[in-house]
């Protein structure tokens, strides 16, 4: 079952040059139909540094105990 949808020529055309326009890299600003791209990086970039110390931390502990157990 084909689910495309079928264009005419003209939406063809207009989608082609859509596409092969050059990205503007001296003004980049985010879409208006991308409102994620508007918004300010999240807490995630705070939170990651420490997980992963926190992470490392308790290997290296798990790791120093179990060599003193022996």
């Amino acid at each position: 079952m084909d689910t495309r949808e079928s264009q005419t020529p003209e939406e063809e055309l207009q989608h082609l040059k859509e596409v092969r326009q050059p990205e503007d890299y001296e003004h980049p600003e985010p879409d208006e139909t991308q409102p994620e791209a508007r918004k300010p990086a999240g807490s995630m970039q705070r939170v990651l540094p420490i997980v992963i110390v926190v992470l490392g931390l308790l290997v290296a502990a798990m790791l120093i105990y179990s060599g003193s157990a022996q």
